[in-house]
């Protein structure tokens, strides 16, 4: 019996590798991979060092995989996205520019 899945991967910004695979009942994480085009199509990317889920969901690398099943390849974030917002926050200037430029009469600070 076999299964179909996806897998996903952004190797770099901007750029994404989708492939629809059919692989054996049963089959991991680590096998997907395998079997899919991306080591040939990417060489420099070292893909065991990616964290993998499954519809977003961190898994293991020898977890089973389900018919259906959504295989994301995700790389480590450079930025923590607290820190990138307040420092855009703090960019942007005074509170009357950027996201408060514009507010309704009558409507509270921010709003």
């Amino acid at each position: 019996m076999s299964i179909r899945v996806t897998l996903v991967c952004a190797p770099s910004p901007r750029e994404v590798h989708e492939e629809e695979l059919v692989l054996t009942d049963g089959a991991s994480a680590q096998e997907a991979v395998r079997a899919s085009h991306l080591a040939a199509s990417r060489p420099e990317l070292d893909w065991q060092s990616l964290q993998p889920g499954v519809w977003g969901r961190a898994v293991a690398w020898d977890s089973a995989l389900k018919d259906g099943d959504r295989i994301e390849l995700c790389r480590g974030l450079l930025v923590d996205p607290k820190v990138a917002r307040r420092e855009r926050f703090a960019r942007q200037g005074a509170r009357g520019t950027g996201l408060f430029a514009k507010r309704r009469t009558g409507a509270k600070a921010g709003y």
